[in-house]
């Protein structure tokens, strides 16, 4: 997509129906509108919510505990399903800040109409209806793990003209979002789920078809000791399986035997033990200590 020749401020918006006080375009510092949503979106911590909101959307788009599926990138994940990540975030954002559907966007905030939009490539698809609106733009790179949102007023004389999509979505002009765009957080990581942290040998391992559910499970916390596991990941090496849970804490013992601690949130004394080594394990969070990291503990503790 080429540069788009931008209007300087100051002149009218070529859009028919613009919201920006007499049609013109405004620098975000002059938009009375763009200030009240501002003043509204910083009463939240926007990096931790949004990253909530992105991990939930990933997971639901996976779905890893029927598919076993943990890793967007991967090639069993259709390009449709990658872009649908966008269309859940909508309404997770809107579960983790309280905010309620608005018509006639997505939201409302301080009174003024706001859309939200998200892209896992380069740019986003802004409809008619939104053109001119105020729009929080969240864009995701998969490929760094990193999120990072921005709120700007899409005025139709800052989106691409081309033909675009036959419903009049248009691009935003890359010049337009980097002058004209406020930055609402800086580029956040992402939580990585463990089991991409697994080489290639080992994923095979650890999801190795006729092998059951407590051989699998001995090998994942073998292969990533001192990580939290949460209990998506278990069900996700555990798809379509009947009780993961179950299993997974029937391997304790044989765990212990090859000199590894397991350690669940679910009970208070793990818990404890858990943050003697760092580790605040939420319910259902697992960690494997092995048997080195249990001494070193034990002798610092000895030593006061």
């Amino acid at each position: 997509m080429g540069r788009l020749k931008l209007q300087p401020l100051g002149t009218a918006c070529q859009g028919i129906d613009c919201r920006s006080e007499g049609g013109v375009l405004r620098d975000p510092s002059d938009d009375k509108e763009l200030q009240l949503v501002l003043g509204e979106l910083g009463r939240h911590d926007l990096a931790a919510g949004f990253t909530e909101a992105i991990r939930s959307s990933v997971d639901y788009v996976l779905d890893g505990g029927r598919t076993g599926r943990y890793n967007l990138l991967s090639e069993d994940v259709h390009p449709g399903e990658r872009a649908s990540v966008g269309a859940k975030l909508e309404y997770e954002v809107q579960r983790v800040f309280k905010w309620e559907k608005a018509k006639p966007l997505d939201i409302e905030l301080s009174g003024v109409p706001v859309d939200l939009k998200t892209t896992v490539g380069d740019n986003w698809a802004i409809p008619t209806e939104a053109h001119c609106h105020l729009c929080v733009c969240t864009q995701i790179r998969l490929k760094d793990n990193t999120h990072r949102s921005w709120l700007i007023r899409t005025h139709t004389s800052w989106l691409y003209r081309g033909k675009g999509n036959k419903d009049g979505k248009r691009g935003i002009a890359v010049d337009a979002r980097n002058q004209w765009g406020v930055p609402l957080y800086d580029w956040t990581k992402l939580p990585i789920n463990p089991l991409t942290l697994l080489t290639e040998s080992q994923a095979e391992a650890v999801f190795e078809l006729g092998q059951g559910q407590e051989v699998r499970l001995l090998r994942l916390f073998t292969y990533l000791p001192r990580i939290v596991i949460e209990r998506s990941v278990i069900l996700t090496v555990c798809a379509g399986r009947q009780d993961p849970m179950r299993r997974a804490r029937a391997i304790k013992a044989r765990a212990a035997a090859q000199g590894i601690t397991l350690l669940c949130g679910t009970w208070v004394n793990d818990r404890i033990a858990a943050e003697a080594h760092g580790f605040q394990l939420g319910a259902g969070d697992w960690v494997a200590i092995p048997e080195n990291a249990q001494r070193e503990i034990t002798d610092a503790e000895f030593l006061f």
